[in-house]
């Protein structure tokens, strides 16, 4: 029986490839079978098709986040566009915002070009304010954008918000085009399918994986049953970094929830108008986002975070959170508060201590690691797979010089420290968040 922690995993009839066995040599083995590995070894492919790639995964491809998000494919890089400008300036900003846009552009075509089966919906997002406070937070995040340059930023006054969707709570928006919804788990399995046709070799199945450079150089990677000899390595391991000694401290595993309710009906929509079927998010810390599947449920995420104390990634069910989601529901869309909850569920999201995402090496640029997509990782995730191909083979381009490349990493302290100020952190968030939402 294969554990499908999520609506979109349940979804889609799989079976598991074979663990490892024996011995393997390869010019690059990739860990972790989630958006970023399989990414990683398309471009890989791509960009040199007689290398030899593996990808070794402890449970399976999309077990992760990359089967539990709630499959936005948008321009966010890190926690938001005002924290990037604060830690690494305007220009730095705006080239984040045109990396992440061009990772659409790469998830896009890879779904078109092979012609992918994972609900791809074009339609747009909306970054809504539900207070006055988080009005003139938005609003002072919509003109940083303009003065960025971002040109596809649209100021929605709340009669126009209600031209695109209806809900009393919410204020005022800002719609940007350039950005999607999709199934994730649709998205990583039929990446898979691709690769392993373009010859990459995928081993699932293998819960026990350790890593270890012999004195020439190359990369042992042993499971229970084989081993690997690698030139290079990659660590796509992003949450699950917390069981990589080299990665433990760069970044911390947090898991957000997320509850889906039965599919909406025709009178449903006459309430709330949301004909376009944009991605929503609000202005919270915390946020909240929301977003309708192709069979019209209505997803609602976010709220709080769980955060896990040492290598404890078993953090999916937190009822208290679902429990205020589904109230969010009601608070948002009171038009839908008929609609029962069908699937609830959580996944992990990997956490920098500055909230900005990293692409580094351990020890050499013969091993790259992957983390820190802070919960906006469709997109990223697919252009750090092009960016990491890139490196692996020496090859120069704009990516490879991004600001974020081997960027120095705010370490997080060992444990019970880090549980600690990461609740401090989570704390004082809620704290701003609680005096936002009623002002």
């Amino acid at each position: 029986m294969i554990e499908k922690p999520s609506f979109w995993l349940s979804q889609i009839d799989f079976s598991l490839n074979p663990s490892l066995e024996g011995e393997e040599n390869c010019d690059f083995a990739i860990l972790g079978g989630g958006f970023t590995g399989i990414a990683t070894s398309y471009f890989l492919k791509k960009l040199e098709p007689s290398s030899k790639v593996i990808v070794v995964e402890q449970k399976y491809v999309g077990y992760g986040a990359s089967g539990r998000n709630a499959g936005f494919c948008m321009t966010l890089f890190g926690l938001n566009l005002s924290l990037t400008v604060l830690r690494y300036g305007k220009k730095n900003a705006l080239e984040a915002y045109k990396y992440t846009s061009e990772g659409i552009d790469i998830v896009k075509n890879l779904v078109e070009e092979h012609k992918i089966d994972c609900d791809f919906e074009y339609n747009g997002f909306i970054r809504v304010a539900t207070s006055r406070l988080y009005e003139r937070r938005l609003k002072k995040e919509f003109e940083l954008a303009v003065n960025l340059g971002i040109e596809d930023a649209k100021w929605l006054t709340k009669d126009e918000l209600e031209q695109k969707v209806i809900s009393p709570a919410m204020r005022c928006g800002w719609y940007e085009r350039h950005c999607a919804l999709l199934n994730p788990a649709k998205l990583v399995r039929g990446m898979k399918e691709v690769v392993e046709k373009m010859g990459v070799k995928i081993y699932e199945n293998n819960p026990s994986i350790e890593v270890e450079r012999r004195n020439d150089g190359k990369f042992i990677i042993r499971s229970e049953k084989g081993r690997i000899i690698a030139d290079k390595i990659v660590f796509a391991t992003n949450a699950f970094s917390i069981s990589i000694p080299q990665l433990k401290n760069k970044q911390t595993p947090v898991f957000t929830h997320i509850v889906l309710t039965e599919p909406l009906g025709e009178e449903h929509f006459q309430k709330i108008n949301w004909r376009g079927r944009e991605g929503l998010e609000d202005s919270r810390n915390l946020i909240h986002y929301f977003r309708l599947t192709k069979d019209n449920r209505l997803l609602m995420g976010g709220r709080d975070v769980t955060i896990t104390f040492g290598e404890n990634m078993q953090k999916d069910i937190n009822q208290k959170t679902f429990e205020g989601l589904k109230r969010d529901i009601k608070f948002i869309f009171p038009q839908l508060s008929d609609l029962k909850i069908d699937y609830m569920w959580g996944g992990p999201v990997s956490v920098t201590l500055d909230l900005v995402p990293a692409i580094g090496y351990v020890g050499d640029k013969n091993a790259i690691y992957s983390l820190g997509c802070i919960g906006h990782g469709v997109s990223l995730s697919h252009i750090n797979g092009l960016t990491i191909a890139e490196l692996l083979l020496e090859k120069k381009s704009k990516r490879t010089e991004m600001f974020f490349i081997n960027r120095f990493i705010i370490p997080f302290p060992p444990e019970p420290l880090r549980f600690v100020i990461s609740h401090i952190i989570k704390g004082a968030m809620k704290i701003q968040d609680a005096i936002y939402d009623r002002i």
